[in-house]
């Protein structure tokens, strides 16, 4: 069994938002559910957080609720298969044949621009 300063060690992602309307920032750790805290600036948000997850941990660890690990990029290819319409693929195809860059490159291009428009 983990202890504290395992999980403590552990490189759990922060996520921040901005709060527009009460200002600051909130942040979150989305491997620690309701691990959640706020704070002025980012540098404080930051400080904030750290204690936060400190609390979180010590409270699963006293009351023996299970502490997942954090996500890790490892666990991802940055590969997957994908099928569509015919319609579709010659739609893409012609896309980027007109952008002059491959139809790979063309689909990344448009996932990533719809996954920044999305969290936003």
């Amino acid at each position: 069994m983990k202890t504290l300063h395992d999980y403590l060690n552990l490189p759990y992602p922060m996520e921040f938002v901005e709060d527009k309307e009460e200002g600051g920032y909130v942040v979150s750790f989305p491997d620690l559910p309701g691990c959640i805290t706020c704070g002025e600036t980012i540098e404080s948000a930051a400080a904030n957080a750290k204690d936060a997850k400190k609390a979180w941990l010590e409270a699963a660890l006293e009351e023996g609720i299970a502490i997942p690990e954090p996500d890790s990029l490892e666990d991802y290819s940055g590969q997957f298969k994908l099928r569509i319409p015919k319609s579709l693929h010659r739609s893409l195809a012609e896309h980027s044949k007109r952008e002059g860059i491959s139809m790979n490159q063309y689909c990344l291009y448009l996932l990533s621009k719809n996954d920044a428009v999305y969290f936003k």
